[in-house]
């Protein structure tokens, strides 16, 4: 049985698996509004991690424009500038750690 917490105006803010405090109520199992927002929170996480994943694929593709002299890197605002130096700066700070992370940097062997 989900149960729920809802603002004044009667708006589903959380729906967990067990009673936690602030809730509001509980809903059927079979509930389609229950539904939806878990499988609004499914899409949402799905989002979150590949959003991790593009920044990569972005960053990937910017230092291929910046060897590939396309790009300087003084053609990006110096907000982007400091955070691909400090990105890089991390990279480098695994120096030989760098072996036990995976190819797509994704987590340790």
């Amino acid at each position: 049985m989900p149960y729920i917490k809802r603002d004044e105006n009667g708006r589903l803010l959380r729906v967990e698996a067990s009673p936690f405090d602030g809730m509001t109520g509980e809903l059927p199992d079979d509930d389609s509004e229950a539904r939806a927002w878990r499988s609004a929170q499914d899409s949402l996480a799905h989002l979150r991690q590949s959003d991790l994943e593009m920044v990569r694929v972005l960053e990937d593709l910017v230092n291929a424009l910046l060897d590939k002299g396309v790009l300087r890197v003084t053609d990006l605002p110096e907000a982007a500038q400091a955070k691909l130096a400090g990105r890089s700066r991390a990279r480098d700070a695994l120096g030989a750690t760098r072996l036990l992370v995976d190819d797509d940097d994704s987590g340790l062997i």
